[in-house]
């Protein structure tokens, strides 16, 4: 089974091809724009299985299937509400609204297979989703965080988190006053819900703020070293694997 993801963000997209190798499909291939993907899909060819992002960076999704005749199974995966999905439910094998569950995923997988070995997906009607999505909402980031301190509830908004990190099984926020909290996230939750312009997971333990990082050092091993205002309990390294993302990252 050959399987690519269309996904403008690079780290939703390792995401979703990590979520899909824990049920044992492998994703080569990750494109991230419409002429991208254009591009791809004429010189290679086509998958059993495409997983769909709607709004890529230089346009919506469905502008590929204008421009290339495409047969392959597709499955959604998109931050828009339900209503708007209900089409695609009856249209193609699945939706999943982010951030993916992986029994969502899993489920979705399932019925694509039941259809093998010779999927055949109903055609899906573009020009009504186009329609349909003609004034697309911005994509919903996590914005505050609702914190449980005894009897009371604290709110932290987005613009005050430094950092989060992961410690002795639990989750963390560290905020600009040098404050930290446990959040009932973890970090690959987080990683789906925060705005990928903003925040960057540079290693297994910590995702970093670009509005909170003083000073980044070369470090050991082709590694970068990032120095927040504020955190000091543990060194924040960008692992060897992500510093060109990141890099790419900071622009």
């Amino acid at each position: 089974m050959t399987v690519i993801i269309i996904e403008d963000e690079k780290p939703a997209a390792r995401l979703l091809q990590r979520k899909l190798q824990k049920l044992d499909i492998t994703a080569g291939t990750m494109l991230h724009s419409v002429q991208e993907a254009v591009e791809w899909f004429n010189n290679n060819q086509h998958p059993d299985l495409i997983f769909l992002d709607i709004q890529l960076s230089d346009g919506l999704s469905f502008e590929i299937f204008d421009r290339v005749h495409i047969t392959s199974a597709v499955i959604f995966t998109t931050a828009y509400d339900e209503y708007a999905l209900r089409a695609f439910k009856l249209n193609s094998i699945d939706y999943l609204l982010k951030p993916i569950d992986e029994d969502d995923l899993e489920a979705a997988v399932a019925k694509f297979k039941e259809r093998q070995p010779k999927p055949q997906p109903q055609a899906i009607d573009f020009d009504q989703i186009k329609r349909m999505l003609s004034n697309p909402a911005e994509k919903a980031y996590k914005k505050r965080f609702t914190i449980k301190m005894g009897q009371h509830l604290k709110m932290i908004n987005i613009e005050d988190a430094e950092c989060f990190y992961s410690e002795n099984k639990g989750t963390y926020i560290h905020t600009t006053d040098n404050r930290d909290y446990l959040l009932e996230n973890t970090l690959e939750q987080l990683e789906a819900e925060l705005d990928p312009k903003q925040f960057f997971r540079v290693s297994r333990k910590f995702i970093v703020a670009v509005n909170a990082i003083k000073d980044i050092v070369v470090y050991t091993n082709s590694r970068l070293k990032v120095i927040p205002p504020t955190y000091k309990d543990d060194e924040i390294i960008v692992s060897r694997e992500r510093v060109n993302d990141f890099k790419e990252w900071l622009g």
